[in-house]
Formats: C-alpha cells, sequence, structure tokens
C-alpha cells in the first residue's frame, strides 16, 4: 500500500507518491514480448545479451505489472516505494552494455530489496511511520553491491512493522506505513514473516528476485508459504551494514527467489566480508552458481527431523512425499531426533531484547533518524497510537526498552545458553554424531487466514535451530495443500551454503514442485 487514507499532513508518506519518473506504459506495451512470470536471471539475461529485450522495457514491465497486480487487481501491498530512479537506472545500464561494458552478473536486472535495508533515494522505515522521512544518503552495504553487479534497485517491500518485533499478538506483514500485504496464492491468507513483501512480490512476478533478512524464520516462512526458494545464511556471510537491526547475533539479509539457481546467482553477488560488521567473515571464492552445475542426492546422508512434524496431516503427508523424492534420487534417510530440541526459546528471547534496544539505539543514532532512540519511538508511538497501533501494540518495544546494557550477566548467559543448545549440543552434535550432509523438515504450516483480532497462528516452523545457532537454512517448494505452498528447509553446517544449494537443487529438479500464484480471492472450496 503505497497511499495512507485519513492522515495528519505531516504523516503523509512523500515516498509513496512515485511521480518523479513517468508513469510506465501498459503491461501489453512495455512487456507485450515478456513473459515475465517465471522470468529468470539467466533467461533476461540472455535476452539482454541477444539484443532482443533491454533493462529499461524490463524495468517498464515490471513497474506496469505492479501498478496492475500490487496497486489495482489483487491488491498485494507488497511494494511500499519505487525508485524515483528505476528507469534512469535501467537507461544508463543498457547505455552501458551498448558500449561494451557489463558491470556483473545482474547487469539490467530489477531487483527487490526489504524495507529495512538502506537504499539511498528511498525511505527506509521498517514499515514505522516515525520513520516514512528517514532517507539515508547512502546504500547499505549489500545495496552498493547489487548496484555494483548491474542491478537495477526496483524499489522497497513491505514488512511487518519493526520486523515483527513490536507485539506478540501482531499480524505478519502489516506496517503502519505499508498497510497489510497480501499472500498473492489466496489473498485472505498471511505471506508470513517479516520478509513478506519480498515474498509475496516475488511470488507474484514483480521483480526477478528479492532480497529479505531474517531473525527467526523471516526469510524461511514468507519463501515457504509464497512458494519460493529463500536462503538464511550463515550469520556474517552477508554484511548487516545498513540494516535496520534486531539481533547481532541471529540477523542476515539473503535472497528470496522462484528458483535455487536464482538463490545462488543473488547469494554470489551479496556474500563479501565486510570490515564495519562485527561477524563478517571472508568465505573465500566460493562459486554457489557454479555448486549446482553437478548437483546430485546420490549417496546424500540426509537427516528426517520428525520433531518439526506431526502438527498437521496434510502436511506431514506432503512431507513424507517430499522425502520419497529424496529417496528416488538416492538420499540415504536417517530419523534424527535433536536432544534439545525447543529448550532455547527462553535465552533466545532474552538475547533478542537485549540486543534489540543496543543495535536499534546505534542505528538510530548514527543514521540521524527522526526518532534517535528506542525510548524515543516508543514516546512517538503512543502519541500517534490511532495511526500506529490500531491493531496491536509495542510491548516488545517496551521490553526491550527495560532492558540493560550487552554486559549485564542475564545477556552473556542467555546469549551462551542459547547458541549452545541450538548450536553445539543441538544441529551439531546431530549433524556431526550421526555423519549427515544435511537435515530435513517441513518449513513451516500453510499460510493461515490472516487475523488483526488474534495475531498470526503458526503451525510449526523447521528453521528455528538454524535461526538461532546461526547457520545456513534453505526452503525449497514441495507442493502444496489445496493451493497453498509448502517449502522443504535444508539445514546445514555453518558456511555450507553451497552444499545446501546442491542438494536443493537437485530436489527441486527431481520434484518441479513450484506452481504460479492464482490471486484466489479466499481458499477454494474442495
Amino acid at each position: 500500500m503505497r497511499q495512507i487514507a485519513a492522515l495528519p499532513a505531516l504523516l503523509l508518506l512523500a515516498a509513496c507518491a512515485r511521480e518523479p519518473e513517468p508513469a510506465p506504459p501498459p503491461a501489453q506495451e512495455a512487456g507485450e514480448s515478456i513473459d515475465l512470470v517465471e522470468l529468470d536471471i539467466a533467461g533476461a539475461s540472455q535476452l539482454m545479451a541477444d539484443g532482443r529485450l533491454g533493462s529499461e522495457a524490463l524495468t517498464q514491465a515490471y513497474l506496469a505489472r505492479i501498478a496492475e497486480i500490487d496497486d489495482a487487481g489483487p491488491q498485494l501491498n507488497a511494494v511500499i516505494e519505487i525508485a524515483p530512479d528505476a528507469l534512469e537506472q535501467a537507461r544508463r545500464l543498457d547505455a552501458e552494455r551498448a558500449e561494451g561494458k557489463l558491470r556483473g552478473p545482474l547487469h539490467g536486472i530489477p531487483v527487490l530489496v526489504k524495507d529495512n535495508i538502506d537504499a539511498a533515494g528511498m525511505a527506509n522505515s521498517a514499515g514505522s511511520l516515525a520513520l516514512a522521512e528517514h532517507r539515508p544518503a547512502d546504500d547499505a552495504f549489500i545495496v552498493a553491491r547489487l548496484r555494483e553487479a548491474g542491478a537495477v534497485i526496483l524499489g522497497k517491500t513491505n514488512l511487518s512493522e519493526w520486523a515483527n518485533f513490536r507485539s506478540t499478538n501482531s499480524s505478519s506483514g502489516w506496517s503502519s506505513r505499508g498497510g497489510q500485504t497480501r499472500n498473492p496464492y489466496v489473498l485472505d491468507r498471511n505471506p508470513c514473516g517479516s520478509s513478506s513483501g519480498t515474498g509475496s512480490a516475488i511470488a507474484a512476478s514483480l521483480a526477478t528476485v528479492g532480497v529479505g533478512t531474517e531473525t527467526d524464520g523471516s526469510i524461511l516462512c514468507p519463501s515457504a508459504v509464497n512458494g519460493l526458494v529463500g536462503l538464511k545464511p550463515t550469520v556474517g556471510l552477508v554484511s548487516r551494514d545498513g540494516i535496520i537491526p534486531i539481533s547481532i547475533t541471529q540477523d542476515t539479509a539473503g535472497p528470496m527467489a522462484r528458483t535455487v539457481a536464482d538463490a545462488a546467482g543473488l547469494l554470489q553477488v551479496l556474500a563479501a566480508p565486510d570490515a564495519n560488521d562485527p561477524a563478517g567473515f571472508d568465505a573465500g571464492a566460493v562459486d554457489y552458481l557454479a555448486a549446482l552445475e553437478d548437483a546430485s542426492l546420490a549417496g546424500k546422508r540426509i537427516g528426517v527431523l520428525r520433531q518439526a512434524m506431526g502438527r498437521h496431516p496434510d502436511v506431514d503427508a506432503a512431507t513424507e512425499r517430499a522425502l520419497q523424492a529424496l529417496r528416488d534420487a538416492g538420499a540415504e534417510l536417517v530419523d534424527v531426533q535433536v536432544p534439545t530440541w525447543g529448550q532455547w526459546g527462553g535465552a533466545e528471547f532474552e538475547v533478542l531484547l537485549y540486543e534489540f534496544k543496543d543495535g536499534l539505539n546505534a542505528y538510530l543514532g548514527e543514521a540521524g533518524a527522526p526518532v534517535a532512540s528506542l525510548e524515543a519511538l516508543i514516546a512517538w508511538n503512543r502519541e500517534h497510537a490511532e495511526q500506529v497501533m490500531p491493531i496491536f501494540g509495542q510491548e516488545l518495544l517496551e521490553q526491550a526498552q527495560a532492558k540493560g546494557g550487552l554486559d549485564e550477566p542475564a545477556y552473556l548467559e542467555a546469549r551462551e545458553r542459547a547458541r549452545r543448545l541450538a548450536l553445539d549440543e543441538g544441529l551439531l552434535a546431530v549433524l556431526d554424531g550421526q555423519q549427515l550432509d544435511a537435515l530435513v523438515a517441513p518449513t513451516a504450516g500453510p499460510a493461515w487466514p490472516t487475523d488483526h483480532v488474534l495475531g498470526d497462528h503458526f503451525l510449526s516452523a523447521g528453521y528455528g535451530i538454524a535461526a538461532v545457532a546461526g547457520t545456513p537454512s534453505l526452503t525449497v517448494p514441495m507442493g502444496d495443500i489445496r493451493g497453498l505452498p509448502l517449502g522443504l528447509a535444508f539445514l546445514g553446517r555453518p558456511r555450507s551454503e553451497a552444499e545446501l544449494l546442491a542438494l536443493g537443487h537437485a530436489f527441486e529438479q527431481a520434484t518441479r514442485a513450484r506452481k504460479p500464484p492464482a490471486f484466489h480471492p479466499t481458499l477454494p472450496a474442495r
């Protein structure tokens, strides 16, 4: 939603008025010969290399599709702001191509980024009206990387306000700045997680690929329920510079795409060491796309996390079909038990409260944001409660504000406990103890009806252990329940992104489970 009705003038969102660029032509003019629905990086790049397509025409086609599907039509409310210079970026890239200059593997490819990532020329608001006029002068590290690789930064996607760290009763995909994002498969269903706008937008082919962020599930869950591939990297592989934070120990950005190959290609650009990120590391010259060339499940030993199953018979049935596909492709499956399963939750929550306060205060202060601290944000929200808290409150902000600094024993003890239970005595104990290549589990349950009274209704989550452990996780479409997509999660050791992508690619090619969205108003009758 790029218009907010009935707000005081000071709250009107200049970022939503996308007048600087001429209106894109109708879809039949802009994209008459461009089939955007499943267009991938390789396909678009080849069309541009052959001279059959320009970045400007491709960008125009996506802008037209956003106008038709996001703004009108189904009204997904997935894109919160269009880059005012999107077409200008595309024209420059076309001119460079004509001169024989290619910036990188994404030259001319339109990309959407989540609205908690700094991108010069646009607001970075975390979905909050308090930051609706916060316009960073500089790009986040990963946005600079995208531009260097030739990407067109098409716009920003809506998200769960403050990356779903505002209330225990929140509705995923809702923000006071952007409104409620919808699931493109069934419109009254929830898009899940805080990267909800990226999930909905990329599923609906409003850009070629997108960037989300995750603390615990915010890439994996929206990818799964929107029929996408989503990768949460090892913490530190992708820079957090210029990203509004929740947790220094768990936050990461990552790719969201319609194919494993596109996720790998996007990760190739995003992954780079950043000296300004305290968790950053240099993974070396890893070619994530090359890892897919001979991808195979044959001989792979994979653990099945049945502790993440048993919540819904249809999810279990879909998972069993996915497991059989793994066996048919040559994998050896082993049922495993994580001895510490679910024991890290209390410690994780304590860590997030402490780290959110510390990290947000640092970001707001350094960025010169309209509100300079968590305390000021809480006060601003109270003052503007009618606009920013019409359906849920800010109790998580208030709980975080009550915490002390990161030198407090309670924080240090919680951080050590969470990481030990999830990583050392959890994930690694099983992977190493059983000599496994990866673990698999259903990523999440199907999308639930969006509920602004009771909030979210999460059915299950197979990704939480990797989130707390700081290790990589990948979700790949594995089927659906009555048109609601489901994903299979692959969990691995630290820095095993290439291996997970290869496993996911082999599974994807064996199953071909992804279907484009149908935009049903509600769940079709049986």
